[in-house]
């Protein structure tokens, strides 16, 4: 396999290629080859696309107020941002999924597989996708290019956006191809497994994984004149059916050499066990699930989710207060968030959902004046959440038991107070909540966050951190005092100075702080 492309990525050309391998044919090592097949680049490409979102998870999730730093320090729940913080969304994109997902389309190309094709296009689209959504303009016109440019410019974020549209519709041309056209099974397992690892070549959930992408990147749009809910719902209904269709990598036991391959927020990665830098949950998810917590969203109702999101002792902390939990040194762990049904260690991390697809569904049909559609599809959302996270099991470290949530459970839930139970009742806010409660950790509840303004009428538990990064919190208006965009990538920084100059240049940032605030394209009327 061409090893050398995750290590290389977006500096590699063809023309590199066909040199190195020229000089290499001098003495070819049988057992070292310098050319694959895409069945076996593919399964690169996917697991670290989805790798990319759950490093950026790592930030995000104290932006979004999922969790909280244990002690008070300057730090990413008090928005003090480093470039640091955004090397691997910018990483993953280039240097690792892409490296690998161009190769899959053009060795797809050229053995007429265009299964492998399609599925690198919407691969490298939804890693595009969370990239500019997480960090505004990026390489693509004069990305890939190798030696020829090690210096690409940053592309407007709506051309980004046509650009990802595009790559969505011709991935799902190529999906729509019959089997016989393909010289190669999408999914291989002799001798080895490899190809599709995400759907195991069951290409109607790529083309639903593509509209519903399509779906989210649309519906980012709210405050843009073009908004469309009719065109957000139309693609809905191509999306995913159900929880089998979600988008999510599963974490394995590391074997030697991979050592990077549990979750990213359990114990054995250890992101959270030093005393100095350890996370619990925030009082903003606490009182949305804890009807007995002081200050809950629904006083007298608890969330049956609680005890498997949080624990069932989590009392939360604010952001630069410190504090949270108290943690037993009996428990050999540094925070209660290693007891969540996230932080296990052979979990997974989802990308897309069905259940996020249902709150899209909802706020679209909400927006479009179809409220009894908008109620329908926020329910099962909800309770579609409910019915994945609520199937039991448990964590070996800590030892932890799941509860499972019973049928009986659901439907005490949904006929409570937490739940709008006509179209009277149901609003933006009350849908916004719920998808916030099932969207834990991911990503994209920070351009939720941002769509909405930070607004506390919609996300009422939300609290500005104590001693926040003063240049944020001395913005005059509210909703600029919260990060708006991640910084440009360390690696960009290094190699890449003047382009990530005229990125300052171009929002009219003073410095790295001031950048962070600036809304992106999407994020403005």
């Amino acid at each position: 396999m061409k090893k050398y492309i995750l290590a290389l990525g977006l500096l590699m050309s063809s023309g590199v290629l066909t040199s190195c391998e020229k000089f290499l044919d001098v003495n070819t090592d049988p057992n070292n080859p310098i050319t694959a097949t895409p069945n076996f680049l593919l399964p690169g490409a996917i697991s670290q696309g989805i790798q990319q979102q759950m490093f950026t998870a790592l930030t995000t999730s104290y932006i979004s107020q999922y969790i909280v730093r244990r002690p008070a320090l300057a730090s990413t729940d008090q928005f003090y941002l480093t470039n640091g913080n955004s090397t691997n969304t910018f990483n993953y994109l280039y240097f690792y999924s892409a490296g690998n997902g161009r190769y899959v389309i053009d060795e797809g190309q050229k053995e007429g597989s265009p299964y492998y094709v399609g599925a690198g296009k919407i691969v490298l689209a939804m890693t595009m996708a969370h990239a500019t959504d997480m960090l505004g303009d990026i390489p693509y016109s004069e990305a890939f290019q190798g030696a020829a440019n090690y210096t690409p410019k940053y592309d407007p974020q709506e051309q980004i956006y046509a650009t990802i549209d595009k790559l969505l519709d011709e991935g799902i041309v190529e999906m729509q191809k019959p089997a016989s056209a393909n010289f190669r099974p999408l999914y291989v397992t002799s001798p080895s497994i490899s190809g599709d690892i995400l759907y195991k070549g069951d290409v109607q959930k790529w083309i639903r994984l593509a509209n519903s992408l399509k779906a989210r990147q649309l519906n980012h749009l709210t405050k843009k004149g073009s908004y469309n809910p009719q065109a957000v719902l139309a693609l809905v209904d191509k999306g995913f059916r159900a929880t089998a269709d979600d988008a999510q990598l599963q974490f394995e036991v590391a074997v030697a050499p991979v050592t990077g391959s549990t979750n990213i927020f359990g114990t054995t990665r250890a992101n959270f066990a030093s005393a100095a830098f350890s996370a619990t949950f925030s009082t903003n998810i606490i009182k949305y699930l804890n009807g007995s917590a002081p200050g809950a969203t629904y006083p007298g109702v608890t969330d049956p989710r609680f005890p498997i999101i949080a624990t069932a002792n989590s009392t939360g902390g604010d952001p630069g207060v410190g504090g949270g939990t108290p943690i037993s040194a009996a428990t050999g762990n540094a925070t209660d968030f290693y007891s969540s049904w996230y932080a296990r260690d052979l979990g997974y991390f989802e990308v897309i959902t069905y259940h996020e697809l249902k709150f899209i569904e909802a706020e679209a049909a909400f927006r479009a004046g179809d409220k009894g559609r908008a109620l329908r599809a926020y329910r099962e959302g909800i309770q579609a959440h409910m019915r994945k996270i609520g199937v039991g099991g448990s964590n070996a470290v800590p030892a932890v038991t799941f509860p499972v949530i019973t049928q009986a459970q659901i439907d005490a839930y949904m006929a409570s107070a937490a739940v709008a139970q006509n179209e009277g009742e149901l609003d933006l806010k009350r849908i916004m909540e719920q998808k916030y409660i099932a969207m834990f950790l991911n990503p994209e509840s920070w351009t939720d966050l941002r769509r909405f303004d930070f607004s506390t009428d919609i996300y009422v538990n939300l609290r500005y951190p104590n001693n926040a990064n003063p240049v944020l919190a001395a913005k005059p208006d509210y909703k600029d005092r919260w990060p708006r965009r991640m910084l440009p990538a360390l690696t960009e920084v290094q190699y890449n100075p003047q382009n990530v100059a005229q990125l300052f240049s171009s929002v009219g940032a003073a410095n790295s702080d001031d950048y962070i605030t600036k809304p992106m394209w999407w994020d403005q009327q």
